[in-house]
């Protein structure tokens, strides 16, 4: 632990925004997996719906810094891909 007072408070910022983080990502996670759940099941319409909600959640962790924007974006394509997979 930090000796510093300043430290000290960057520490506990540092852990309370890694849990906020930690929340978010797992957030993301969960809506990807609600997709690939739906697909896997065969169900096209529920997996259309999955991806329409799991695009803003995606492209909001872009805006919060959780993960880059290319990592979105191979995100959002294997998704759709897959979703336009099961509707042909």
């Amino acid at each position: 632990m930090a000796n510093i007072k300043s430290a000290r408070k960057r520490a506990v910022q540092a852990e309370k925004t890694r849990k906020h983080n930690m929340g978010l990502r797992a957030r993301m996670r969960t809506h990807i997996k609600n997709v690939i759940s739906a697909g896997e099941a065969g169900d096209a319409d529920t997996a259309q719906a999955a991806y329409k909600s799991a695009v803003p959640v995606i492209d909001s962790m872009v805006n919060k810094g959780i993960v880059t924007k290319n990592t979105a974006a191979r995100h959002k394509s294997r998704l759709n891909k897959m979703v336009k997979a099961l509707a042909a």
